[in-house]
């Protein structure tokens, strides 16, 4: 099986160039590409994604990820159906607690409470029905006759769980090891059984973290290093990463140095997280994961440093051009 490839495009360039980038990777063979929502960048990732809407034509696009902190529910809602309006089929809105663009405003992530409320509210509107905002009936006045959906990115268990209860489909960053994989699956089908859904129903998204690098060493190091300045990168965007990582023998304080990390553990962090090595690594690491958990769709979401977090996935994308594609398709 040849599972759909997503990648996420930071609006790391001019608005114009990030829209031709994000137009090249249809040209290369990947399914969708997600934007990142800062909106401290400076760039909108709305109209990023319209204005690569009119340069592709099977892409599927969408926000990774809007949250309903820095945007009214409301907004979220005509913002997606107006990216549906210009590309049908091929957009959704995707919604999580916020990580960076929350704390760039002072505020904390939503809440579980909070996610519920606005999936729930967004999906109403954009079928079409109204929703009480206080005293005021609040509604779309145009809305596509097929809804654009609403998936939610979830990271650990409880979130998983209202994922498979009431979003249209999940982007779960919980790792590539099947036995972490099997562990979220179950958290997502106890969320889907308590609102009487079937979690074959509901499209999975495994969002994969990806390095690429001609060393390999260095590619696998990451769980050994720093996101900002007292932030392990093992902790981004949540302390989640942990919890997985105990489901397969590896039990860390989530307050680790993450120097302390050997480098044999570092490495077998990696493979239980994502594809970490050159490409001939990383495309077999893919197709031993694919083979091992049935995955159908894949999110790539390349790995980095608060600082680095804008710096276009130029290597990445011609990795999957030159090896790891035609790896996959042979």
């Amino acid at each position: 099986m040849i599972p759909k490839i997503d990648i996420r495009v930071p609006v790391g360039l001019p608005i114009k160039e990030t829209a031709s980038f994000i137009a090249d990777c249809e040209h290369i063979g990947f399914n969708g590409v997600g934007v990142h929502d800062h909106q401290h960048s400076g760039r909108d990732v709305y109209i990023t994604l319209a204005l690569a809407a009119l340069q592709t034509e099977r892409l599927h696009l969408y926000p990774a990820t809007s949250n309903p902190v820095t945007r009214h529910q409301m907004v979220l809602a005509s913002l997606a159906h107006s990216l549906e309006e210009i590309a049908p089929g091929r957009i959704r809105l995707s919604l999580a607690p916020g990580f960076l663009s929350v704390g760039n405003i002072g505020q904390p992530k939503a809440r579980l409470s909070e996610m519920r409320d606005a999936i729930l509210n967004i999906k109403s509107l954009l079928s079409g029905e109204s929703v009480m905002y206080g005293e005021v009936d609040g509604y779309l006045r145009n809305v596509s006759t097929q809804p654009t959906p609403v998936y939610m990115t979830a990271a650990g268990p409880k979130m998983l769980e209202l994922a498979g209860e009431i979003a249209d489909g999940v982007m779960a960053m919980v790792g590539l090891d099947p036995r972490i994989i099997a562990a979220a699956t179950e958290h997502l089908s106890i969320g889907a059984a308590r609102a009487g859904r079937n979690l074959k129903d509901i499209p999975v998204v495994f969002i994969t973290h990806l390095a690429i690098d001609k060393d390999q060493d260095k590619a696998q190091s990451w769980p050994q290093r720093y996101l900002a300045p007292k932030k392990p990168w093992l902790s981004y965007p949540s302390k989640s990463h942990h919890y997985w990582l105990r489901q397969i023998g590896i039990d860390l304080p989530d307050s680790i140095d993450p120097t302390t990390i050997s480098t044999k553990l570092s490495h077998q962090i990696c493979d239980a997280l994502g594809l970490f090595g050159t490409p001939e690594y990383c495309a077999d690491r893919l197709l031993q994961a694919v083979n091992e958990s049935n995955l159908d769709h894949i999110f790539l979401f390349p790995v980095h440093t608060i600082d680095g977090g804008y710096i276009m996935p130029i290597q990445e994308k011609e990795a999957f051009r030159d090896v790891i594609f035609p790896k996959l398709y042979a």
